[in-house]
């Protein structure tokens, strides 16, 4: 099951890349309107994600909010691109993502809440404080992520930004989270050990 839902959710960017590839150096005209590059691979690239989240849909039953919010933000930007025949508006997708979790981070931590655990709370079992903690980091790397790809897509040329997108953000969220693991170590907790003091508690 992991290895699909590492292929869905990563899938359809290694084939925008692929497309791209493929389509650079071709143009498609449709109802006499000529598509090139990387507008012709954005339209493949949001049919591939709208499918792989259905079929994460029907492999666990759930959708997260996360997912959900950045297939409606890939149609909606994908649908502009195709529109406008404007790569701009797709290249500007990483961006609101990331601002907008970002914010909606900060929002949590302006209320002393770190909204972060509610949705992995359950898989990363973390004292309060860490949470926090993480939670402020994340933030924070959400906003310098947006601003790295609004610095590449306006410097540099297609195939670079899409390099960076598919290949330099993914890295550099994997290496984030390496990166946390002496927090996590501070801060975890394991459940199943607290469960088993409650019971010893319990029994004296």
């Amino acid at each position: 099951m992991t290895k699909w839902k590492t292929a869905l959710e990563y899938g359809p960017l290694v084939v925008f890349l692929l497309a791209w590839m493929a389509f650079k150096d071709r143009s498609v005209t449709v109802a006499g309107v000529a598509y090139q590059g990387l507008v012709l691979a954005t339209g493949v690239f949001v049919v591939l994600q709208a499918l792989a989240t259905l079929a994460q849909w029907r492999l666990t039953g759930k959708l997260s909010g996360m997912q959900v919010f950045t297939l409606v933000v890939v149609l909606f930007m994908g649908g502009l691109t195709i529109w406008f025949n404007d790569a701009h508006f797709i290249k500007m997708k990483p961006t609101i993502i990331y601002v907008f979790f970002a914010g909606i981070l900060g929002l949590g931590l302006l209320r002393g809440q770190s909204w972060l655990k509610l949705v992995l709370g359950e898989a990363l079992p973390m004292q309060e404080q860490g949470w926090m903690i993480l939670t402020r980091r994340i933030a924070v790397f959400f906003l310098v992520m947006a601003l790295a790809n609004e610095i590449v897509w306006r410097n540099f040329s297609d195939g670079t930004w899409l390099t960076f997108k598919v290949v330099g953000l993914t890295v550099a969220m994997f290496g984030f989270l390496v990166s946390q693991a002496g927090l996590l170590q501070k801060y975890g907790t394991d459940k199943d050990t607290d469960k088993g003091t409650d019971k010893g508690t319990d029994k004296t």
